[in-house]
């Protein structure tokens, strides 16, 4: 369940990261409801960590979070924010996402 629960912490940690692009992009009443939806989810994120790291070790649960959230917000910038998807920046995703399978399988909880 600790890591159901971390999965789902990093797709909110995407969800913050893509409000906070959207409220860029926008203006006036707009840009306030993005950013309010990036409080949302920066909060749900904080606390789906926190309860994740109450069984799994801070160290693997944060990098595991992180590496979710990196490899979500890129693709989202890839597919709505229409940015560069060159070889290199698919390859080192690629790595990441491996670098998070590698520390589930490792973990011992």
């Amino acid at each position: 369940m600790n890591w159901i629960l971390l999965i789902i912490g990093g797709l909110f940690e995407v969800g913050f990261a893509t409000c906070l692009g959207k409220a860029k992009e926008s203006s006036g009443i707009t840009a306030t409801i993005w950013l309010g939806g990036f409080l949302l989810c920066l909060i749900i994120s904080m606390i789906l960590l926190y309860k994740a790291t109450q069984t799994l070790p801070i160290g693997t649960a944060y990098a595991v979070w992180t590496g979710i959230g990196a490899v979500g917000t890129v693709l989202v910038g890839i597919f709505i924010f229409k940015e560069p998807a060159d070889f290199w920046r698919v390859f080192f995703i690629t790595t990441l996402i491996a670098s998070i399978i590698g520390l589930k399988f490792v973990s011992s909880h």
